[in-house]
């Protein structure tokens, strides 16, 4: 229930910082129409995640730091049988220490490494709930793997979280020898506002030249601060789990300031970077009816105009974080499954 857990506890946070009840939020997208925008076949994991909208108490800022501590109690144990080791590294000049769960180290040299970022709008989630779900796609890829525990919003605005991150990646390269990791065949991951921060990494580091990133695998990434403030979302799209009110939320708390204007700050926002050439290849997988499928789509485009090799899959009448819930079962798999093809040939996987 990890990436689940993390979901829910942010979309009630963003129901109640945005003022309207959970209550009103499950009637709102309880509507015959909205399953007509469902594929099928994830009817019943969008009754799933109706239900975990309508069983989510009342929050507020003021009840943020239980609600972390409530959602972590969701996390699993990890797997015995893939190492999984928690480090403390040197963070970024003038930043602090930074927190990484370094797993299936133990093997074999010059193997494939990802830097993975948790999603969590911003403000929810930890890497550490993540160690169970990335030992298994360690396991499946015969590959180390690197999950950052960022520092979240409000707490820290963008400039922390990016720097927690990029000193995960420069650990990962630095010490690529002795964790067996070919230094050649780094990749970056990341769900939801993961899939954001795995973006901007790749733009960071491209900007630095300091680490070669080979693949950058986004998965229904949180790319763009005007969707569902300046910019409008067509009716079908946003309405279960990650809504455009909760947007607003994640993205004014991750920048510090109103999204959607002139002023936010492009090293923010990896659509609002206008030269995207020179970026590594990118598999972009989204729901057609998730919140963030036009920026998905357009970045996705935008990255091919610029030269980089970009595959795109959008799942029809698929929801964000639809694969996380009962229900999704055969759709879930073959999204999965997608992705590891994905990562294979990104990292150069036999």
């Amino acid at each position: 229930m990890d990436r689940r857990a993390l979901i829910k506890g942010a979309i009630s946070l963003a129901a109640a910082q945005c003022t309207f009840s959970l209550e009103a939020l499950a009637s709102e997208v309880d509507d015959a129409d909205l399953l007509a925008n469902v594929n099928e076949e994830l009817h019943g994991a969008a009754a799933a995640a109706l239900q975990e909208m309508r069983s989510t108490p009342r929050l507020s800022l003021k009840t943020l730091a239980e609600v972390r501590r409530l959602y972590a109690t969701y996390e699993s144990a990890p797997a015995a049988d893939i190492p999984s080791e928690m480090k403390v590294v040197a963070g970024l000049a003038g930043q602090p220490a930074v927190t990484l769960y370094v797993i299936n180290a133990a093997g074999r040299s010059g193997r494939p490494a990802i830097l993975h970022t948790h999603g969590g709008g911003f403000i929810l989630g930890t890497a550490r709930s993540a160690v169970p779900s990335l030992q298994e796609l360690a396991r499946e890829l015969d590959c180390v793997v690197v999950t950052v525990e960022y520092r979240l919003a409000p707490e820290t605005t963008y400039k922390g979280s990016i720097a927690d991150n990029y000193a995960g990646l420069r650990w990962l390269h630095r010490n690529a020898a002795s964790l067996g990791v070919d230094s050649t065949r780094i990749g970056v991951m990341g769900e939801s506002a993961g899939g954001g921060h795995a973006a901007l990494l790749a733009i960071l580091a491209r900007n630095r030249a300091e680490v070669p990133i080979a693949f950058q695998c986004l998965t229904y990434p949180m790319l763009d601060d005007r969707t569902g403030s300046s910019r409008a979302v067509p009716p079908s799209m946003g309405r279960l789990v990650w809504t455009a009110a909760n947007n607003q939320l994640g993205w004014a708390s991750f920048l510090g300031m109103t999204p959607g204007t002139t002023k936010t700050p492009t090293a923010a926002v990896p659509a609002r970077v206008t030269d995207l050439r020179g970026l590594p290849p990118a598999f972009i997988a989204v729901g057609s009816i998730d919140l963030f499928a036009n920026e998905d789509i357009d970045f996705a485009q935008r990255l091919n105009n610029a030269g980089v090799s970009t595959e795109l899959l959008v799942i029809p009448g698929a929801f964000h974080g639809f694969d996380l819930f009962p229900g999704a079962n055969r759709i879930a798999k073959n999204f999965n499954a997608a992705r590891l093809i994905a990562l294979r040939r990104g990292l150069g996987i036999a």
